[in-house]
Formats: structure tokens, C-alpha cells, sequence
């Protein structure tokens, strides 16, 4: 389940032409994970209410 998730943010990442160092790479894929996190916990708050 979440190899395939990092597999896709990959594939767009390399094709970023924002994504230069390793670092900047690790950052985008962080922040990426985070909006996921948040839009989930959204959803599940939406659910129980």
C-alpha cells in the first residue's frame, strides 16, 4: 500500500523541474505525505460527525 504511494509521488517528482538536490526532494515528498495525513484526518473528522 505505501510503496505504491511513494512509487507515485516519484514519478511526478522527478518530473518536477523544482526537485534539483536530494534535499529538495525529501522535503517535497515530506510535505506531500503531510497534506495526505491532513486530508485524511479531515475526512475521518467529516465521518464521526
Amino acid at each position: 500500500m505505501f510503496e505504491q504511494a511513494f512509487r507515485n509521488i516519484d514519478d511526478v517528482l522527478r518530473k518536477e523541474t523544482g526537485c534539483t538536490t536530494e534535499l529538495d526532494y525529501t522535503e517535497q515528498t515530506s510535505w506531500l505525505l503531510f497534506l495526505k495525513y491532513l486530508a485524511c484526518l479531515e475526512q475521518d473528522k467529516a465521518m464521526d460527525e
